[in-house]
């Protein structure tokens, strides 16, 4: 299996299951997020939007060098973007 087959397959097994099991659904999970980041920033934010800025913050700790879970957590959090864009 090459490099970015494991990250993948790693990234779906976070998100299909130990995380969906301590968190529950995206959809509510980034919800409740969303809600909460809405009332510190002022203005509305979308589940899909929590999404992507937490696939920014993996991004911009990769600036200081590679850390593989930067990379497994960037990749689910963009799969959970799609999903939440549905």
């Amino acid at each position: 299996m090459t490099e970015r087959e494991q990250i993948l397959a790693e990234a779906a097994k976070l998100i299909c299951g130990d995380r969906q099991e301590a968190y529950g659904p995206p959809q509510e999970n980034f919800k409740r997020i969303a809600d909460g980041w809405a009332i510190i920033l002022g203005w509305p934010v979308s589940p899909e939007q929590v999404a992507l800025c937490m696939a920014w913050l993996k991004i911009a700790r990769l600036v200081n060098g590679p850390h593989r879970d930067s990379y497994v957590d960037g990749a689910a959090y963009m799969a959970l973007a799609a999903e939440l864009s549905e």
